[in-house]
C-alpha cells in the first residue's frame, strides 16, 4: 500500500503495453468493470470482457465479450475454454485479472436475520471468485497480476452490511493469502477497496455516500495501482485513509459512532 495521497493519478495512466497483451474483466457489462474495459481497449490491450448481457458486453467496441454467469460454476469453465482457445490463436499473454464482479444486499433487521440473502451475498461475492480462480488463473502468463474487488467497508463494521461486509473482508484474506502462494509462480495480486462509486449497483443506496467519484476515476485508480503492482488498491484517499483513522480509535468509540440513533439510547 503507498502512503502518499499525490499518488492518485487525476488521469488515467499510460500503460506500457504489448498489443499481445490481453486482459479479463469481470462484470464488465456495466460500472466500473465496463469503465476499465473501455480504458484498456484505449490502451491497446485485448480486452476480454466478461459478464451476462451478450449485447451489453457486444456494444464495448475492440474488446471480446465472454458470456457467463459467475454463479454457475459449469459457465465458468467453458468461457475459459473458450478464453484458452482464443489466447492460443491470437497469439496472446494474459497478463492482467479482474475478478470485478459482484452484488451487495443489506440486511434490515439483525433479529430476524435473513440467511438466504446472507448465502446469496457470499456466493456471489467470495465463492464464485473461487471458481473463477480456478479456471482463469492457469491461463495467467509469469509476471500477470490478478486484482479482487473488495471494499472501503472491510475497514469498519457498518450497519446493515453484515453479508456484504463478511463477503468482502473474507475477499480480502484471500488476496492476502493468495498473494504469498502465487509469488513463487510470477503472479501479483492486488486487492482493491473503492469508497463510494455510482455505479448502477450503488444507485440503488438509500443513505449518503461521502466523496463519491465516478466509474471512470474509479477505473483510472485500479489500472494505475494494477500497473504499480500495489497490493491493496484504496481510493478516494481522503475517505479511505480517514476510514483507516477511524478504525485505529478504541473499538468502543467506534462502535457507538457508527450506531445508528446512538445519542437516543
Amino acid at each position: 500500500m503507498n502512503s502518499s495521497l499525490s499518488d492518485s493519478p487525476s488521469t488515467p495512466n499510460k500503460l506500457t503495453t504489448q498489443t499481445k497483451e490481453a486482459v479479463l474483466i469481470t462484470g464488465a457489462s456495466s460500472g466500473i468493470g465496463l469503465a476499465l474495459a473501455l480504458q484498456y481497449v484505449e490502451k491497446g490491450c485485448h480486452v476480454f470482457a466478461c459478464g451476462r448481457n451478450e449485447q451489453k458486453l457486444n456494444s464495448i467496441k475492440g474488446a471480446t465479450p465472454l458470456v457467463f454467469d459467475i454463479n454457475d460454476k459449469d459457465q465458468i469453465r467453458q468461457a475459459a475454454l473458450q478464453l484458452s482457445t482464443s489466447l492460443e490463436q491470437n497469439d496472446l499473454s494474459l497478463t492482467m485479472v479482474i475478478l470485478n464482479a459482484g452484488s451487495c444486499e443489506y440486511i434490515n433487521n439483525p433479529v430476524h436475520f435473513d440467511g438466504a440473502l446472507f448465502e446469496r451475498v457470499i456466493q456471489t461475492n467470495v465463492v464464485s471468485m473461487g471458481y473463477c480462480l480456478e479456471h482463469f488463473l492457469p491461463l495467467v502468463g509469469a509476471n500477470g497480476r490478478v486484482g479482487l474487488m473488495s471494499s472501503s467497508a472491510t475497514y469498519l463494521p457498518f450497519p446493515k452490511a453484515e453479508a456484504y461486509g463478511a463477503s468482502k473482508a473474507a475477499v480480502n484474506y484471500l488476496a492476502s493469502s493468495l498473494r504469498i502462494d502465487l509469488k513463487a509462480y510470477g503472479i501479483g495480486v492486488s486487492v482493491i477497496c473503492p469508497g463510494f462509486v455510482k455505479t448502477p449497483l450503488t444507485d440503488k443506496n438509500d443513505f449518503a455516500m461521502p466523496m463519491q467519484i465516478s466509474a471512470d476515476k474509479a477505473a483510472s485508480e485500479i489500472i494505475y495501482g494494477m500497473n504499480k503492482g500495489q497490493s491493496e488498491i484504496h481510493f478516494p484517499k481522503r475517505f479511505t485513509y480517514l476510514l483507516k483513522c477511524i478504525a485505529c480509535l478504541p473499538k468502543a468509540f467506534v462502535s457507538r459512532m457508527l450506531t445508528p440513533n446512538a445519542d437516543k439510547a
